[in-house]
């Protein structure tokens, strides 16, 4: 049974999901950089896609909210780590000067990274004219919030959080300002959207802060729990997953509250469920958030089980998501390039510039393809996240490694 690393104090559950993420979030990313209609029909719009193609985009849904919430509890076992090496402490309120100034230095340096590497690696646009504000940014600026919020007690934040989540909804279907600066700080919080700025440059907020850390909050909230011996853990896991799928179950057959697109009947029983099944991630509705963070608690109720070959792999990602995430961009970007020139194309057919990121309209592969290059991707990151995290775990001296 596993329980946490005896030499690194980690939590096996949590790298194995972590890096099933990770895992999955590939087959996304592959999909929307080389899939043929990726250009022009939306993979969950239910008058044009097909099963497969809906249910491949569908089944990445939980990564973002599982990356973000466990990077919450990630961020409360750091704090109560470095924070029991100076003074005795409760699980319920503790922080040290030390351990604040970290999360908030790391923060910042996810926010670098999203602004520069990042975006570079999607757009490929060395003029940087279309700039994407992902979940690596929404991480880094909950974290940056978490280095001041976590001074507070845990069932504070616990509270907030809850009442983001519950609430945002109301909120992020409105746009109550008519100038631009004020539309920009509001969709910075709240919704997504893009902004012009003149004919060479656009900012899309692809993730709005607040309804992200509200999910942050709830994993920063959860941490006291998941700290737990193995047995309580999983009890715990079992009645939170259970909670989230009933409130799922409960206002989607409701379909008053809780995601802006309600479901219908539709031209199938397939496409039926698929339409119950469709949840908003743009900004995450309430259903949405519900859905996917049951079936996280499940999965890491599952991997607190036996360790095999599997989770061991797994682990292997989920050790070093940063690195992960970082790396894994540039080769699914190099795998397009490719596909490009395979295909006939030269480099400078490539389109870029603004919301361009590079491949031509008539390029790219069919959704059978998608899976072998998503495959082949993971394999040729498994080697390059093995040797990274052994090279961290052997130079515990080097303060950068801390940051990615």
């Amino acid at each position: 049974m596993q329980t946490n690393n005896t030499e690194t104090g980690r939590i096996v559950a949590i790298d194995v999901v972590r890096g099933l993420v990770m895992v999955i979030m590939a087959l996304d990313h592959v999909r929307d950089l080389l899939h043929l209609p990726a250009l022009t029909q939306n993979p969950t719009d239910l008058t044009t896609t097909t099963a497969p193609i809906f249910l491949t985009r569908w089944v990445t849904h939980l990564c973002a909210p599982t990356f973000v919430f466990l990077s919450g509890t990630s961020a409360f076992l750091s704090l109560r780590k470095r924070s029991l090496q100076d003074i005795k402490l409760t699980d319920n309120q503790f922080i040290s000067s030390s351990s604040s100034a970290f999360l908030l230095r790391r923060g910042l340096v996810l926010i670098l990274l999203e602004l520069t590497l990042i975006n570079f690696a999607f757009w490929t646009d060395i003029q940087f004219r279309s700039l994407m504000l992902q979940v690596i940014f929404v991480i880094g600026t909950g974290l940056i919030l978490l280095s001041w919020l976590s001074k507070f007690p845990v069932r504070w934040l616990a509270v907030a959080g809850l009442v983001i989540v519950f609430g945002h909804d109301l909120l992020t279907s409105l746009s109550p300002f008519a100038s631009a600066p004020a539309r920009l700080a509001w969709s910075l919080l709240f919704r997504t959207d893009v902004f012009p700025f003149g004919t060479d440059f656009i900012l899309l907020v692809a993730y709005p802060i607040i309804p992200w850390f509200g999910i942050m909050l709830l994993g920063y909230a959860c941490g006291p729990f998941i700290n737990q011996p193995v047995t309580v853990r999983k009890m715990r896991l079992l009645q939170a997953g259970a909670i989230c799928l009933g409130v799922f179950l409960a206002l989607r057959l409701l379909n008053l509250y809780g995601d802006p697109t309600p479901w219908t009947i539709q031209k199938s029983p397939l496409f039926t469920i698929l339409s119950f099944l469709n949840v908003s991630k743009y900004p995450p509705s309430l259903l949405y958030t519900a859905l996917m963070l049951g079936i996280m608690c499940g999965l890491l109720w599952l991997a607190d089980g036996p360790d095999n070959r599997f989770t061991r792999l797994l682990r292997v990602y989920g050790n070093v998501p940063l690195f992960y995430y970082l790396i894994h961009w540039y080769l699914v970007k190099l795998a397009m390039i490719l596909t490009i020139l395979i295909q006939g194309y030269a480099l400078h057919d490539m389109p870029l510039g603004p919301l361009n990121f590079g491949r031509p309209p008539a390029a790219g592969v069919s959704l059978p393809v998608v899976y072998v290059v998503w495959l082949l991707l993971v394999a040729l990151l498994y080697p390059l996240c093995h040797w990274y995290g052994r090279y961290k775990a052997n130079h515990p001296q080097l303060t950068w490694l801390r940051y990615i």
